[in-house]
């Protein structure tokens, strides 16, 4: 009763809980933060020193006494504790401006396909510890899907590939719920981590993960460019320890990152091929829709045009079309109240 009462006066929130950046967004505001998934944590006093941008910018540079987390790996909750001091952090820099003194907001958020009962009772109960009065659960390709404003629940079928910081989910949705899908643990990250790998076996050099992803954005690609790219690359060399510096071209970042997106690629015909034909005939006149940061990649869309003859377009602002899906629900609840995964609780 007094949740509910709490409740009046709180905010109805839709969360992007991410691997590499947490969105959330309100019906009256829109986004009111995007942020990356980083808690700093002083060890010595369990005291949290910092939360998103000003965490992000402390990772690899911290003392001992001092870490930066991630609570989230693969798109779940890996750490418990710390995933809870996240949200709550959110939940209530989105309620400063009300002078609410204990937000319990209702809470929209998404959870991956493959998620099991107990990474999702995980995800509950830290968003209900974190302060939300109630927790609605919908797959984030689903939401994904509607904040690509594609038509979920008519009996059309539509096909969403969703790259995110920490998996891809691939699914092909009708009538409010995902038909075929297939979860992968590759996602904008993995091509973090072929560049430093390519680092390191090619010049002999080591790299951290935040100059890869500037590599990747910068002069990244999965087709060859009509002109060439290139940008220094700034790391340690292996052989004596020193500061190393050398030129870098798109070419060679195509090549470090060829192998995972011609998984992507296989993955997307082995959804297609699990589809039934009636739905893959709306998919070949509809085309897919690629959703999250991955979709940014030069020359993906064409890539994977070119390998299953189906047309491929990137969704408008990729980068938050799960968060404006959540919010859409949130504004019409009784409309897409199928699309909800039921309660680990329940």
């Amino acid at each position: 009763m007094f949740s509910n009462f709490l409740g009046k006066f709180s905010k109805d929130l839709g969360i992007d809980l991410g691997s590499a950046s947490t969105l959330v967004i309100t019906k009256d505001k829109g986004i009111v933060i995007n942020e990356p998934s980083v808690v700093a944590i002083n060890t010595r006093t369990d005291e949290v020193i910092a939360v998103g941008n000003d965490a992000a910018k402390m990772f690899g540079k911290t003392p001992a006494h001092i870490m930066a987390i991630h609570p989230l790996t693969n798109g779940v909750i890996s750490d418990f504790e710390v995933a809870e001091k996240m949200l709550k952090y959110f939940i209530n820099k989105v309620h400063t401006e009300n002078f609410t003194l204990i937000p319990r907001p209702r809470v929209v958020i998404g959870i991956p396909l493959d998620i099991t009962e107990v990474e999702k009772k995980a995800a509950e109960d830290a968003t209900k510890l974190a302060g939300a009065r109630e927790i609605l659960l919908a797959e984030t390709a689903m939401l994904a899907a509607v904040g690509a404003r594609l038509p979920v629940l008519d009996a059309i079928s539509n096909m969403v590939v969703d790259i995110g910081g920490g998996t891809t989910e691939i699914a092909v949705i009708s009538l409010g719920g995902v038909v075929t899908w297939k979860n992968l643990r590759l996602s904008g990250s993995t091509l973090d981590n072929d560049i430093v790998q390519y680092a390191r076996e090619e010049f002999n050099m080591l790299i951290g993960d935040q100059v890869a992803e500037e590599i990747k954005k910068r002069i990244g690609s999965a087709v060859p460019l009509p002109e060439e790219l290139e940008m220094p690359m700034r790391g340690r060399d292996l052989v004596n320890g020193l500061p190393k510096e050398v030129i870098i071209t798109d070419t060679q970042v195509r090549e470090a990152m060829a192998r995972s997106i011609y998984h992507i690629i296989e993955n997307i015909k082995g959804a297609l091929e699990m589809t039934p034909p009636e739905l893959v005939s709306d998919i070949y006149e509809r085309g897919i829709v690629l959703t999250g940061g991955g979709a940014l990649l030069r020359g993906l869309d064409k890539e994977i045009a070119q390998a299953t003859q189906i047309p491929v377009r990137i969704a408008d602002d990729p980068l938050t079309c799960v968060v404006r899906g959540a919010g859409k629900v949130l504004e019409d609840l009784e409309l897409f109240h199928n699309i909800f995964s039921p309660s680990a609780s329940d």
